[in-house]
């Protein structure tokens, strides 16, 4: 696997070990609420606060976000956002460390991150977490109208990079399912099972790759043999399909005039199961930075933070990130 090199690298995949283990420390006038929830707002340096966390929490986290410095070149109120490139790279390899070791086996990470240092962070995660446990590149449509002030293009887009502790044992939650993604199902032949959507009956293989899916059908209107295109096979095997053609789930059209047939899979079926997260994120369902930023100023209107995420983008991933038994 091709591997990041850059100035002083060597002392950054040190530095986690090297990080003293420190106590933490408690202040009662600035805490609040239930003790015992283990809830924690921990302040000071990142590297040791995370090193602090590692005798009481290694192995047992679910989910990992977190939102580094985007290395924009800019100096921002709260932090200096101007790091030279080694210089970042050597701050986020030990704390990326630090955060693997505190990941369960079903656990993952989410970074948000944009185009300045996205390519040269997606290496080092797979240097640290594996190439094979990678999921997702997220992209977030962080504003919804154009910046025509833009020199060359209009920065609309944030990423989100998501990594699994082990690929193999985690699964997503699926979302809730909407009411736009249920007004997809129809009842054109009032079936009485209730509303269904047409899905493809056929999929992207060649009769060659898949020679057991290319057979055979039977038209039910002309009484013809029907077969795939020969760029394309049947998605389902004969035994399936002949379950299909009894539990009636072919739609050839209105008029049983169309070549091939599409699978009817019902909203009754699918309502319980929720909806695949998808990797772009559009504004109109998770938010963008205005809103998040209204909701900040709510909080703290004399000293808000400049680029502050939308409540909606949290909700998704947190939604998305724990593993579903």
């Amino acid at each position: 696997m091709p591997l990041l090199h850059w100035l002083n690298k060597d002392s950054a995949t040190k530095a986690a070990a090297k990080s003293a283990y420190r106590l933490l420390e408690e202040v009662p006038e600035l805490s609040y609420g239930d003790k015992d929830s283990e809830n924690l707002l921990i302040q000071g340096d990142n590297l040791e606060a995370l090193k602090a966390l590692l005798p009481f929490y290694a192995g047992k986290v679910k989910c990992i976000y977190i939102d580094p410095p985007y290395n924009t070149k800019s100096a921002f109120e709260h932090y200096d956002d101007n790091l030279e490139h080694s210089n970042w790279l050597s701050l986020m390899y030990p704390r990326l460390e630090l955060l693997r070791e505190l990941l369960s086996e079903d656990g993952s990470i989410w970074v948000s991150i944009d185009d300045n240092e996205s390519h040269y962070l997606k290496v080092i995660l797979d240097e640290i977490f594996g190439r094979t446990n990678f999921i997702c590149n997220v992209v977030w449509q962080k504003k919804y109208a154009p910046a025509n002030d833009a020199i060359w293009f209009s920065d609309n887009h944030d990423h989100i990079l998501v990594y699994a502790k082990a690929k193999d044992a985690w699964r997503p939650n699926k979302l809730p399912r909407s009411e736009k993604s249920n007004s997809a199902y129809k009842n054109p032949d009032d079936d009485p099972r209730g509303a269904w959507k047409a899905g493809d009956y056929t999929c992207a293989k060649s009769s060659n790759e898949r020679p057991n899916l290319y057979y055979p059908i039977i038209h039910p209107l002309t009484q013809n043999e029907v077969w795939p295109k020969k760029s394309r096979v049947w998605a389902y095997g004969q035994e399936a399909h002949v379950r299909h053609v009894e539990a009636e789930l072919l739609w050839w059209g209105k008029e049983k005039k169309n070549k091939v047939p599409s699978f009817k899979r019902h909203l009754s079926s699918v309502a319980d199961d929720g909806v695949v997260s998808q990797s772009i994120w559009l504004w109109q369902d998770v938010g963008h930075t205005q809103d998040g930023r209204k909701e900040q100023l709510k909080l703290v209107e004399d000293d808000p933070f400049a680029t502050p995420k939308a409540r909606n983008v949290n909700g998704e991933y947190s939604q998305n990130c724990d593993y579903r038994g």
